[in-house]
């Protein structure tokens, strides 16, 4: 498309989640990029405007993470509107954000995903930490960038890791601790990009590692044989399509020391700041951020 089609562009960026900051962040450089690329983009922080004001636009680049923003409440707003929003529908927003019912889709198209237990404050936690093992992981089911997430090292710790996810969600998640690799598939219309392989200085990749530290390296490469990677690329871009997701978005996944692959979650507004993994492995496959974000408002749509 020539950037002139687009007509008035809107960034969602900011909103009302815990994730606000990192929004800012992600949502100034897609602006700043759509810019430079001379298409007629403007901020819209929806915490400080009211959603009618998007009638004056054309179309919508969600930056917005989290709550209100990945999670399919601002996707029905735009379809409302009839407005053309990039990445995921309505549906699969809501089950992207939902940690739990992704597994639950992953499990019965037999992707595999970590064991994993649901928590709440009558939960049996010595059960659950022989259940899945130490260590584990405890985290809000529908919360991003880390927020909330503790692991689980010795007997006793789980119910106080609870009590830390549930200040953030009623509903909350633990999961099997797989320590063989933590890695990334972004996804980019019909493509998987190149694997991003993430190696935290700190004991996991945490909101520090994410967006305050340095010293977190990111290889892409991947390290991993070219064969292997094609097939787990394929199993991630089944993995986005099983959930009705489009447009763009980002896979987790881990893996054991044996190299057996164990999906985590999908990410359907992913991140777009200097430390972000999506801008990283489209550079890796010669795609430069301008032109990412480019490609990314091309494939806004409605439905």
């Amino acid at each position: 498309m020539n950037v002139k089609d687009f007509g008035r562009v809107a960034v969602l960026l900011g909103g009302r989640s815990t994730e606000r900051e990192v929004s800012l962040n992600s949502g100034g450089r897609v602006l700043a990029a759509l810019q430079r690329q001379g298409v007629d983009a403007h901020a819209f922080d929806p915490a400080e405007r009211k959603l009618d004001e998007l009638t004056a636009f054309d179309r919508v680049f969600i930056a917005l993470h989290g709550r209100y923003g990945e999670d399919g409440t601002i996707q029905g707003a735009l379809e409302l509107m009839g407005i053309p929003y990039t990445g995921s529908g309505v549906m699969a927003s809501a089950v992207g954000m939902d940690k739990w019912r992704t597994k639950l889709l992953w499990n019965a198209v037999g992707i595999d995903v970590p064991a994993f237990a649901m928590l709440n404050a009558n939960s049996d936690f010595a059960a659950i930490e022989g259940q899945l093992g130490l260590p584990l992981f405890v985290k809000p089911a529908c919360e991003g960038s880390s927020i909330g997430v503790s692991k689980v090292r010795l007997p006793g710790e789980l119910s106080k890791a609870y009590v830390e996810a549930a200040n953030y969600d009623r509903a909350v998640i633990a999961e099997q601790g797989i320590l063989g690799g933590e890695y990334t598939v972004g996804i980019l219309g019909d493509e998987a990009l190149p694997i991003v392989k993430i190696e935290p200085a700190t004991d996991f990749y945490d909101y520090e590692a994410k967006y305050l530290r340095d010293d977190t390296t990111y290889r892409c490469p991947c390290g991993l044989p070219e064969s292997r990677e094609l097939e787990l690329r394929a199993t991630a871009l089944e993995a986005f399509r099983v959930l009705g997701c489009r447009g763009w978005g980002r896979v987790d996944f881990l893996m054991d020391g044996a190299g057996h692959a164990y999906f985590l979650e999908v990410n359907t507004a992913p991140g777009m700041t200097d430390h972000s993994l999506v801008p990283m492995a489209a550079r890796a496959a010669g795609i430069s951020y301008d032109e990412l974000v480019v490609r990314i408002l091309a494939l806004a749509s409605l439905g």
